[in-house]
């Protein structure tokens, strides 16, 4: 539905009505100043004053009272003595300027969480339970312990349960971080959050909704969350120094003078335009330019902090890889080419629903220009195939199936050294009742991650950390391929958690990459959390503070540099607003400045420190 001119200003009135009636009392008491009588001016302007200050100067003290020295004080103290001295005039553009400022941040805060509202409908939410033999959806919080429930293909699992069907293929990566789909037997454990990639399947659950893994996990990111210590405002820093030089100057300006209109005047070129207008303007400027990359920044802080990263810490499994097995190698035994042992294996392949035999497929078609036609297939549930191509009769799956077979797939002492220290899953593969190969598989790295961890380097990235719940072998053999400096293995979220906070003790920006829902805890506890939206779950996207919509994990230099540029351009602004401010300072405290003249002054400066800070674009 498309929002017109109309509702959009009606929109921000009704939730931004100080500045929009700000500019209306300022207009209005202009035109009754010049054409009428300057005093109705002078009143309108006072109303005005009083009514749009009030409020400004409320949430000011607010920030006090929790002991934040923000950049406001000045501009509040500023509406006082307008209103003390009655000179309304200068006091309604502070006013302005204050309002608008605070509507700019906060409209570039929800732009960019609006953008999040497709990624979040991933939880699971609802459930198909079964009652006297027919289906029923209901909400997965009304799941009770012990009901029998279907899970469809492509269905994430509502609560934590055990299997009732003969098998299912379950993808836990988001949850365990291992790349490998897993075949699960009656009576088998099944989590919460992990989704059904085969046939469907029954369960039975053993816990309500709050209590599965998928709760426990949003439990953890709240905790996280709320341990999260508040940022800084870029702008508030400068203030701590700023608003106490600024009080000096107008006192001495009272002692040069004798006057104290001269502390209105001090007060008001003073007041920090720059430090209300240049950061929302570039973290705008910013966020615009990241949206436009597939970038989604969902507040001015994270932009910020993202700028200052000292340590980049990445999970595993569909961040640093793609995620999903690959055809790694394939070992030959007894004389036959590893070129045959593809030809036959896909071929016979071809006619199963596994997704690891799309990949074995896959691999062959890129190999052969045609696949041979199997006879006799038959699909061993969870287990492998079997069949015919041509004369020969393959045998292609997992150990299991080869233990009444007379065939020994452990003697072979290649096999074990090359296989088994990797810790990678494994087809074995049969040709006419002997053990003639392997198929290798493994989790691809992505090809753009070893150039993004150089980049990181460059930038002055101090250390780069692989945190992932997959095997101690795969970590490392990640971690080596990617030029990762370091790896933790075989973690659980409370332990990912716990990595993240140690990091945090030694270094003060950590910023944290991931995808999967064992990953949504340890992006809620980092300084920034980054989450791979494209293909990611919904409580990482939640948890994080940005999100990628684009999967590149390349992309987490772009957050960087675009934080870099952005803090950059509203440090410029800052530093040249505030040096001119100090100039006009010095002027007025001499009594050389009228306050009409000096908000005058304030305006022209806005102009120019917004202008700047759109450069961040």
């Amino acid at each position: 539905m498309t929002i017109s001119k109309f509702q959009k200003v009606t929109w921000f009135t009704r939730h931004y009505p100080v500045p929009v009636l700000s500019l209306i009392g300022l207009v209005v008491g202009i035109v009754l100043y010049v054409i009428h009588d300057d005093q109705y001016g002078k009143i309108a302007w006072m109303i005005t004053l009083i009514g749009g200050g009030i409020p400004v100067i409320w949430q000011t003290i607010r920030e006090i009272l929790h002991k934040h020295f923000v950049s406001d004080i000045v501009a509040m103290l500023a509406i006082i003595v307008s209103v003390i001295l009655n000179d309304a005039f200068p006091g309604v553009i502070i006013v302005l300027m204050q309002s608008g400022g605070k509507a700019l941040e906060d409209y570039a805060y929800r732009r960019a969480s609006s953008s999040l509202d497709n990624l979040l409908s991933r939880a699971p939410r609802v459930a198909h339970k079964k009652i006297d033999h027919t289906i029923k959806e209901i909400p997965v919080s009304e799941i009770n312990t012990g009901d029998l429930l279907v899970i469809k293909p492509g269905d994430l699992i509502p609560v934590d349960g055990e299997i009732t069907s003969k098998h299912a293929r379950i993808d836990e990566s988001s949850l365990t971080g291992e790349p490998l789909p897993k075949t699960k037997l009656n009576g088998d454990p099944v989590f919460s959050g992990t989704i059904n990639i085969g046939d469907a399947f029954d369960i039975r659950a053993t816990r309500k909704s709050e209590e599965s893994q998928y709760s426990k996990i949003v439990e953890l990111v709240k905790k996280a969350q709320q341990e999260k210590a508040p940022i800084q405002r870029l702008a508030d820093k400068y203030a701590v120094w700023f608003t106490p030089l600024t009080l000096a100057i107008s006192g001495i300006g009272w002692l040069v003078t004798n006057n104290f209109e001269t502390i209105l005047s001090v007060l008001v070129v003073a007041t920090p335009c720059s430090l209300i207008f240049a950061t929302p303007v570039a973290v705008i400027s910013g966020i615009n330019r990241a949206a436009k990359s597939g970038i989604i920044i969902k507040t001015g802080a994270a932009i910020e902090q993202a700028a200052r990263t000292q340590v980049a810490v990445f999970d595993k499994t569909g961040t640093i890889t793609h995620g999903t097995p690959v055809v790694e190698k394939i070992i030959s035994f007894d004389g036959i080419s590893s070129e045959d042992i593809l030809l036959k294996t896909a071929s016979l392949e071809q006619l199963s629903s596994h997704p690891i035999a799309s990949m074995i497929v896959q691999k062959g078609k890129e190999k052969f220009q045609k696949l041979l036609e199997p006879e006799s297939f038959r699909e061993i549930a969870g287990a492998g195939v079997e069949g015919r191509i041509g004369s020969d009769y393959i045998l292609v799956g997992a150990p299991s199936i080869f233990e009444n077979t007379g065939i020994d797939i452990l003697s072979n002492g290649v096999l074990t050294d090359t296989v088994k220290p990797e810790g990678r899953m494994v087809a074995f593969v049969a040709i006419n009742g002997k053990l003639s190969g392997a198929i290798v598989f493994g989790d691809e790295i992505r090809p753009d991650a070893k150039s993004m961890i150089k980049k990181l380097e460059s930038i002055g990235i101090k250390k780069t950390i692989l945190l992932t719940g997959d095997a101690t072998s795969n970590a490392k053999n990640i971690s080596e391929q990617a030029g990762i400096s370091h790896y933790e293995a075989e973690l659980v979220p409370e332990e990912k958690v716990i990595a993240i906070k140690k990091l945090r003790q030694e270094f003060e920006n950590v910023t944290m990459v991931g995808d999967g829902i064992n990953d949504a805890p340890a992006l809620a506890a980092s300084t920034v959390g980054i989450a791979m939206g494209a293909k990611g779950t919904a409580i990482s996207a939640e948890a994080a503070d940005i999100v990628l919509l684009v999967d590149k994990v390349s992309k987490v230099v772009d957050v960087i540099e675009i934080g870099k540029r952005t803090i950059s351009v509203a440090k410029q602004s800052i530093i040249v607003g505030l040096g001119c401010s100090f100039l006009f300072m010095g002027i007025a405290m001499f009594g050389h400045l009228p306050p009409a003249i000096g908000a005058m002054i304030q305006e022209a400066l806005d102009v120019s420190v917004i202008l700047n800070a759109l450069r961040a674009r």
